[in-house]
């Protein structure tokens, strides 16, 4: 689970009723600003259409404007009204002349241009502005005395380490907690979506406190302060004042905040990243650039990811808004970067390998696709993970806390119950840690995933560590399990550690059509997020889902991230029988692959 910045706001407002006028033309341009810049924003393009039916919903709407040839960049549907924002001024007008007018389930809908969204922070200084007029004689209120808020490295820590005044045992309490709430909650959905499987639900409810299973102990994390091998910080003005600051953002861009605390106190931080940022920090306030602002689109340096080894490495990767300076003037600076990370006072910061990422002025690209250029050392930095070597790239995944990640493969380990004729399917496997962790008790590793990059760093981390019977396949998931449906053998557990969102339902589709697949393994960092995929594989079988249902059997809470509520959720799923299948859906015939 990675630590996200916010990015300038773009999308529609929540409440205010949108005006007739153009943008340009409000009596209050500067709340408007960003609209006035060479830059992409859905914002100038946005349309409030009114009169809506009764009891629609937001895909009711999307339907309706698809049905007519219509392709919104956002839509926020309010009580009967939305708002609308296209992707361009031809596509905006389409929509204004066809649907002005137009009856929907009798209703006569009403078109017409939208104000775009003010900005946060220039709305917030205006606020303060009227705040400040509003003192006794029309004079500002007094400043507060020091010492009346809380000093910024608590604000922080409330921020970005929610329990750091907790004791850990507390934590490891409410994480559980949680985690019993989430079956209870699976339970529930399980009954509504699976009538033939209530009577063993009835039964594990019974046991279980409600839950659709047993729930182990929660696993603690073997360190609990500095654990963090990847952070992500800004840079921006210091909340403290000082400009050109990296660390955490205070608050939400959308809450009128771009301040940016250091990490010197996060108790969550490695010192050797620590270590980085102070340096980079000092580089960066030497040069003339400043700070880019989400809020006017100007300015260069933008964000500084940190990765740190236990083999005493550490890589950094500076992002930088190149705005319209020449290939000249950046070969200066990166190469001012190398001398002063090489020869200057950078030298003994640690970094092992130094990156520059150029970033684009358009709204948030993927990482992978950011032109990154090494400035200086390695390509990669390796880590030492239950004693096998590990090669991580600039876009790697790795779980972020490298002690918890050896207790989560462990008991992935353990309750897989493999042997030598066993194949694992690894899905989503990023760099492919489970599967390689797990290869010397198998007859055999197939990793699924996405990303390229991602592939041939698991790749080079099957050579690394002397293994023969590990291979990666690069693609959709649930491309690959037809394409893999004659390979794998009878004996096959599959293990998904998907992003925070889950799995896309296309491959859980694809999972349950795979008949040779009795044993799935799911492995979750945000289990509501993934409610939905854990829901699909249980639910009984229909015209949309094909298969025998998954039940499941066992499940644990490991602590991933201490000071914070966040913890990875271990389940254990097993396919119903034969058997079970006869008695608990007598009535419908299953579709296999």
């Amino acid at each position: 689970m990675e630590d996200s910045s916010s990015s300038a706001a773009t999308e529609a407002p929540t409440q205010e009723r949108a005006a007739t006028d153009d943008a340009n033309t409000t009596s209050d341009p500067g709340m408007y600003g960003y609209i006035k810049q060479d830059l992409f924003t859905s914002e100038i393009f946005k349309v409030e259409i009114q009169n809506l039916p009764k009891f629609i919903g937001f895909n009711d709407l999307k339907k309706f404007l698809a049905k007519h040839g219509l392709n919104p960049h956002k839509v926020k549907l309010l009580s009967r009204f939305a708002f609308v924002t296209f992707k361009n001024e031809e596509e905006r007008d389409k929509a204004m002349k066809m649907v002005h007018g137009m009856q929907w389930r009798g209703q006569v809908l009403s078109v017409r241009l939208a104000k775009p969204k003010a900005d946060p922070i220039q709305r917030k200084r205006k606020q303060q502005q009227q705040e400040e007029g509003e003192g006794a004689g029309g004079q500002p209120p007094a400043k507060r005395a020091e010492g009346d808020e809380e000093e910024l490295s608590v604000q922080i820590a409330n921020v970005v380490t929610p329990l750091w005044n907790v004791p850990y045992e507390e934590q490891l309490k409410r994480k559980q907690q949680e985690a019993v709430r989430v079956l209870q909650g699976l339970a529930k959905e399980i009954g509504k979506t699976n009538k033939g499987i209530l009577p063993w639900l009835f039964d594990m409810k019974g046991k279980y406190n409600k839950m659709c299973c047993p729930l182990e102990t929660i696993q603690p994390s073997p360190t609990q302060t500095n654990y963090r091998n990847k952070c992500e910080f800004l840079v921006s003005m210091g909340a403290d004042g000082e400009d050109k600051t990296v660390g955490f953002r205070l608050g939400k861009y959308k809450g009128g905040s771009c301040a940016v605390v250091g990490p010197e106190k996060a108790c969550h931080v490695s010192d050797e990243a620590k270590k980085v940022v102070h340096a980079f920090q000092k580089f960066i306030r030497s040069t003339s650039y400043t700070v880019y602002s989400p809020e006017t689109y100007e300015g260069h340096w933008k964000q500084l990811t940190v990765r740190t080894t236990r083999t005493k490495q550490a890589m950094a990767m500076a992002f930088f808004n190149p705005q319209k300076l020449e290939e000249t003037e950046l070969d200066v600076l990166k190469s001012s970067m190398k001398k002063y990370f090489t020869d200057g006072e950078g030298k003994d910061s640690g970094i092992t390998s130094l990156y520059f990422v150029r970033e684009g002025q358009r709204q948030s690209p993927n990482a992978e696709d950011l032109p990154c250029e090494l400035v200086l050392g390695d390509h990669c930095i390796h880590e030492e993970l239950l004693g096998l070597q590990f090669r991580i790239s600039p876009h790697s995944f790795f779980q972020v806390n490298t002690a918890g990640a050896e207790v989560l493969y462990s008991a992935v380990g353990e309750w897989a119950q493999l042997d030598e004729s066993s194949t694992v399917l690894d899905v989503c496997c990023g760099t492919g840690t489970i599967g390689i962790s797990l290869a010397k008790r198998v007859k055999k590793v197939i990793g699924i995933e996405l990303c390229q990059a991602a592939v041939e760093d698991g790749k080079a981390n099957t050579k690394l560590n002397g293994l023969s019977n590990v291979e990666f396949h690069c693609g959709k998931a649930e491309d690959m399990f037809c394409i893999l449906g004659a390979l794998v053998s009878p004996s096959i557990t599959a293990i998904v550690d998907p992003p925070r969102a889950g799995l896309h339902s296309k491959v859980i589709l694809a999972i349950r059509r795979a008949a040779h697949l009795k044993k799935l393994i799911y492995v979750s960092c945000n289990a509501k997020a993934a409610m939905n995929n854990f829901i699909d594989l249980c639910r009984a079988p229909s015209n949309r889902v094909h298969g025998a249902p998954f039940r499941p059997v066992r499940a644990m809470a490991v602590d991933m991230f201490p000071q914070t509520m966040h913890f990875e959720m271990v389940l254990l799923f097993e396919r119903e029988s034969t058997s079970q299948q006869q008695t608990n859906h007598p009535e419908q015939k299953v579709c296999s692959s």
